[in-house]
């Protein structure tokens, strides 16, 4: 099974942002929102994964990630996109190119 892991990018008191790892290789992005019991997830992956590497990821999410939280909930609601990351758009960088294969400017 591949080694999947989670940094943190930003914290608020009722969510939380990762960027989605495979050993050093980003491969997605998960957005965390904290409500009454209900914890709801937008995970975003890149195409090449498949339909049981998504399984992995949710269950890390929910048995571990979560935990690690200490975030206790009665339901899970993960929505998974998948496709190309097409880049980062920062309202400090409004300059849109061509520089990165017809992306955002990334920061």
């Amino acid at each position: 099974m591949p080694k999947y892991n989670f940094q943190r990018e930003v914290r608020t008191p009722f969510s939380e942002c990762y960027t989605v790892k495979e050993e050093s290789a980003i491969i997605g992005r998960l957005d965390v929102h904290f409500a009454d019991v209900d914890v709801h997830a937008t995970l975003t992956i890149i195409e090449s994964l498949t339909q049981d590497d998504v399984k992995s990821l949710i269950s890390l999410v929910e048995e571990d990630l979560l935990d690690a939280m200490g975030i206790v909930q009665q339901e899970l609601v993960v929505h998974v996109h998948q496709g190309q990351d097409l880049g980062v758009y920062s309202s400090s960088s409004r300059d849109f190119n061509e520089s990165n294969g017809g992306g955002l400017t990334l920061n």
